[in-house]
């Protein structure tokens, strides 16, 4: 199959932003999307209708794979798993990736539901809700049949009913991060307990390689005691920024001037409902 320039140009960043809602590695969605395009240079092209299809069903595929094989690594995985934070810098309004990348179906949130859901379930919905593809495309990225596709999606759905009311209001959101970081440092446990869910959750994501957490935190009073223990052995070496991740506003923070964490929220009616934490340096490499 002959790419032009301006063809890579153009489905690079279609084949990226859904290889990473699939996989949840930035890594992983690079490295396919490569290798997708290497292989579609071997395909007969007489035999290929639209391009644009072929090339998001190698990719699919592949991610398909990679999710199999990923269902035994996040069994093997030591303590709660959160998706890699894409950090998104120099958002540019033309620029393609951007584009796609703001649409929904992003928010940490939303890709840790996604774990809920079998690999093809996945595709179809990715495909289906973020792209707008018609089923009779996502019947053949996935290979069955149309109709059978319309259950697995509705089936799917179902599975994500959690994070439909979730608020993707940037600004709004951002002003709840502003009083949860204030509440910390001023160690004013009132009024950071007025900003939790009664059931909130915390997932402390270490990978076994740093300190962490090794069961998801849960109830107000446990998960304010476990934010203002954070603080108080931070002392006074640490810095914060306020930066989008995912899309929505979360906090990058600094230990010893080095990236530490990134802490994301999951925010309904003004409240914080989930909270995680990523430590895992593997998870952190590309912002070092």
């Amino acid at each position: 199959m002959q790419i032009s320039n301006e063809e890579y140009q153009k489905y690079k960043p279609l084949l990226f932003s859904l290889g990473y809602r699939l996989l949840g590695s930035i890594t992983e969605a690079e490295d396919i999307v490569q290798e997708t395009f290497l292989r579609a240079y071997n395909v007969n092209e007489e035999k290929i209708d639209n391009k644009k299809a072929y090339l998001c069903k190698m990719m699919t595929n592949r991610c398909l794979d990679v999710l199999k094989s990923a269902r035994v690594q996040r069994e093997q995985y030591i303590g709660p798993w959160n998706p890699e934070p894409l950090i998104m810098e120099n958002h540019q309004e033309d620029n393609p990736i951007d584009i796609l990348l703001e649409k929904e179906g992003l928010s940490i949130a939303y890709l840790r539901m996604m774990e809920n859901l079998s690999p093809v379930e996945r595709a179809v919905i990715i495909l289906r809700d973020v792209f707008d593809s018609p089923y009779i495309e996502i019947s053949e990225i996935v290979d069955k049949k149309v109709e059978h596709c319309r259950k697995i999606y509705g089936r799917s759905k179902a599975k994500l009913v959690k994070v439909e009311n979730e608020s993707l209001h940037y600004d709004k959101n951002k002003y709840v991060i502003d009083q949860f970081i204030t509440a910390l440092q001023m160690q004013h446990k009132e009024q950071l307990l007025d900003l939790l869910s009664d059931n909130i959750t915390l997932f402390s994501d270490g990978g076994g390689k740093v300190l962490a957490a090794l069961r998801p935190i849960e109830s107000r009073n446990k998960v304010s005691a476990f934010l203002n223990g954070l603080i108080k052995k931070a002392g006074n070496d640490y810095g914060y920024e306020i930066r989008k991740v995912n899309g929505q506003p979360s906090i990058l923070f600094f230990m010893e001037g080095k990236l530490h964490s990134v802490i994301s929220f999951y925010i309904e009616n003004n409240t914080i409902n989930e909270i995680y934490i990523t430590l895992n340096p593997e998870k952190l490499t590309s912002y070092q």
